[in-house]
């Protein structure tokens, strides 16, 4: 209850300090509908917090997180698909113009990929989420120079894995009709927790910068 109490007390905070600031903004939302103009996939990881790390407003960014950041192929087989669902909506709907997949350092989910997770009905779904890091996983492990330096093997798989999560997106048409008719970019970004930087992916140069340096 501690926890909670904590909680209501930081609402009475935002209520008082914060929210006048953004109170005519997010009226007028609520008139004329939200209109973000990126779409960030991030981490569930409770030490990720897009708002805070990008200094962005309510409204700026519409927000899936995630497992891992992970991102299921495209597959039109009338299941259930929260991600996939909020991908078609970002894209199709609310047509942002950005995506930005953003991994970050020491992420539970990558590191779970080399763990031995067990056959229970109580981790059914992680099991299975975390298959969508195997790509990430093997390519590592061929590439890197030594994979005994746990330091260095979850680094990278943390990095290859927004690659190959980027390259799913390309599984969904309206995703890929949109970049191909040059309406919609795609980047690929890696937060470190401990230094609170930023990487992005050079297509180019094919290794990741820093991200001031698109300034």
């Amino acid at each position: 209850m501690h926890r909670i109490k904590q909680l209501i007390k930081g609402n009475e905070k935002f209520r008082s300090l914060y929210f006048p600031y953004f109170e005519k903004d997010l009226k007028r939302s609520v008139d004329i509908g939200q209109k973000p103009e990126v779409l960030f996939i991030g981490c569930s990881d409770s030490r990720v917090t897009p708002d805070l790390m990008l200094d962005t407003k309510p409204g700026d960014m519409f927000i899936l997180r995630n497992v891992g950041n992970f991102i299921p192929p495209f597959k039109a087989d009338n299941d259930f698909h929260g991600s996939a669902a909020a991908i078609e909506y970002a894209v199709s709907v609310l047509e942002v113009k950005d995506i930005i997949v953003c991994g970050h350092s020491h992420c539970g989910a990558c590191k779970s990929l080399y763990d031995d997770i067990p056959n229970d009905t109580s981790l059914v779904h992680v099991k299975k989420w975390l298959e969508l890091g195997e790509r990430a996983k093997e390519f590592t492990l061929k590439t890197i120079t030594d994979p005994n330096n746990k330091e260095e093997l979850y680094r990278q798989t943390e990095r290859n894995s927004i690659l190959y999560q980027v390259e799913n997106l390309f599984s969904y048409p309206a995703v890929k009709e949109r970049i191909d008719n040059k309406t919609l970019k795609i980047h690929g970004w890696y937060y470190t927790i401990e230094t609170g930087t930023i990487e992005y992916y050079d297509l180019e140069e094919k290794k990741f910068k820093p991200l001031k340096e698109l300034i």
